[in-house]
């Protein structure tokens, strides 16, 4: 790596750039960004630094992963200026955010265990009694109505619609009285939208899963879709440890 911080000796830009694969530049943005302790000079006006910085540089490098660019270096910035506290506290946040993450995953895939098949078992939506009054009142096995829909859900027929315009759900209208009537595939949709939902996923994030699973004509998109949650959330607590561990053995250099 050039010369040997162990042994006394100073270390270049180039120093630490080499031994991470990063640029010269790289660094002295780091430094000015205060993830890295102020550098030395010498008195030709180089920046020198030590084992110390070395050290900070790869705490950086190993939170970033867990943590994200932006809140790692406000991690680095605390401890530089002597705010440990608040250092902690950002990593608190962080963990408070995979936590909330886990727990929506579990959500949604308590929600595809969920998911019914059929909705002609449901009250008010088998042969005839749909729970509309007129000439909509017809037997119609395994498909339900609006308002028996919102019902069971516990939401305004007024949501419905508003899911429908965002493309969660396309109902087809009875062709005698304009009503919008759902069939299983409809049903299964609205209930996959109203758990994510409920997890916390805007409408313009539901859309593009639902028709996932309706260009399948299943759930499986969504399964591999959720396998791969599993990993990178897996992965992303695997670096917050990681990075943990590195900023512990910083702080400890500090002193």
């Amino acid at each position: 790596m050039g010369r040997n911080p162990q042994s006394g000796g100073r270390l270049r830009p180039v120093d630490l750039a080499r031994a991470h694969g990063l640029s010269t530049q790289a660094i002295r943005n780091y430094e000015e960004a205060g993830i890295l302790p102020a550098a030395g000079r010498t008195l030709h006006g180089y920046r020198t630094y030590t084992a110390l910085h070395a050290g900070a540089l790869r705490a950086f490098l190993a939170l970033v992963p867990g943590h994200g660019h932006q809140t790692a270096t406000s991690i680095m910035r605390a401890v530089n200026e002597t705010s440990a506290d608040e250092a902690f506290r950002l990593i608190d946040e962080s963990h408070a955010q995979l936590l909330d993450d886990r727990q929506t995953l579990r959500a949604v895939e308590s929600a595809l265990r969920d998911l019914e098949p059929t909705t002609a078992s449901e009250p008010g939506a088998g042969p005839g009694r749909t729970g509309v009054s007129g000439p909509a009142a017809v037997s119609r096995p395994g498909v339900t109505f609006i308002g028996p829909l919102a019902r069971r859900l516990g939401i305004r027929p007024a949501t419905l619609r508003k899911w429908e315009r965002a493309g969660l759900v396309r109902p087809r209208r009875d062709p005698l009285t304009g009503y919008r009537v759902y069939d299983e595939t409809d049903v299964r949709d609205v209930l996959l939208a109203h758990q994510l939902r409920r997890g916390g996923y805007l409408l313009e994030q539901i859309a593009p899963l639902i028709a996932q699973v309706r260009t399948a004509g299943g759930l499986e998109p969504l399964e591999a879709a959720l396998r791969d949650w599993h990993g990178r959330l897996s992965t992303r607590g695997r670096a917050m440890l990681t990075g943990a561990a590195e900023l512990d053995a910083y702080l400890r250099e500090r002193g």
